[in-house]
């Protein structure tokens, strides 16, 4: 078969199992198949392809057809114009959460040799985006995932950064006490919420989506424990989900040891980090 006449097989398929831009993604697993540009798909079209191409690429499909992500099939994501290696052991990085590494990056321009800490780094994107951006910081990656952990270390070297990841449920077995910025997006959808989520996103791993019954699990830990671990006029930066500012907030406020509480917006205008600067001595 030539490429022109797998792509249109390819596209066919993903249209009648009615999967979100067929052609797009045709395209994306043909040219990830062959390790080319998709304009190469264009310029070679009546190219003959091997039996062993046309089958891992209509297996592919099939994934796709099962509303598995397509960036766990072609096991590669961009974030913050980095390349991250993603497997089904990881959640997959979303734009959105640029927004929290910017906001790390703006509190940190005035002194990058700062200390910074990622509590569920999960696939890394966020403290190997640090590393990147802020290169004479010192960053370390915490995940409770021993697989996470591997994919994370994979990532630095990948965008060769250094960074230091460590298997720890939150704080759990970090020794250091002198931390200027905590940064995380932990695990904040409802438990009850998580089965009524897209197929797509139930094919990620289930412990880096469930924040418990309301969503707030991980934040009181991270904020009840977090006064032991920041230095004075440290930050704390934390991603949320978008409806849950007020409650975030509200959890920072009661601890009476953070000012300066702010929330930021996405691109599309939603709440989606909340920072604090810790004032307690």
């Amino acid at each position: 078969m030539k490429i022109e006449q797998i792509q249109k097989e390819g596209i066919k398929k993903l249209n009648e199992a009615h999967i979100e831009e067929p052609i797009l993604k045709a395209k994306l697993l043909l040219a990830n198949l062959l390790d080319k540009p998709k304009e190469y798909l264009v310029t070679h079209s009546t190219e003959i392809l091997p039996d062993i191409i046309i089958q891992s690429y209509f297996e592919k499909i099939e994934k796709l057809k099962k509303r598995v992500p397509i960036e766990y099939i072609l096991q590669h994501k961009e974030f913050m114009k980095l390349d991250f290696y993603i497997n089904e052991d990881v959640l997959i990085p979303r734009s959105d959460t640029e927004i929290l590494v910017e906001t790390v990056i703006e509190i940190a321009k005035q002194n990058s040799k700062i200390n910074i800490l990622d509590l569920c780094t999960g696939s890394g994107a966020i403290a190997v985006s640090l590393a990147k951006y802020l290169p004479q910081s010192n960053v370390k990656g915490i995940d409770i995932s021993s697989k996470a952990i591997e994919v994370a270390t994979q990532n630095a070297k990948k965008n060769n950064v250094e960074v230091t990841f460590l298997k720890s449920d939150l704080y759990q077995n970090i020794q250091e006490r002198n931390w200027d910025i905590i940064v995380s997006n932990p695990p904040y959808i409802e438990s009850d919420v998580i089965a009524c989520l897209e197929p797509e996103v139930q094919h990620e791993p289930l412990i880096a989506l469930d924040g418990g019954k309301d969503g707030l699990n991980f934040y009181r830990r991270i904020i009840d424990k977090s006064n032991y671990y920041l230095n004075k006029n440290g930050w704390l930066v934390l991603e949320i989900g978008y409806q849950q500012a007020k409650e975030v907030t509200k959890l920072l406020e009661l601890k009476n040891c953070f000012d300066k509480i702010d929330v930021k917006k996405d691109l599309g205008g939603n709440n989606r980090v909340v920072i604090a600067r810790y004032a307690c001595v």
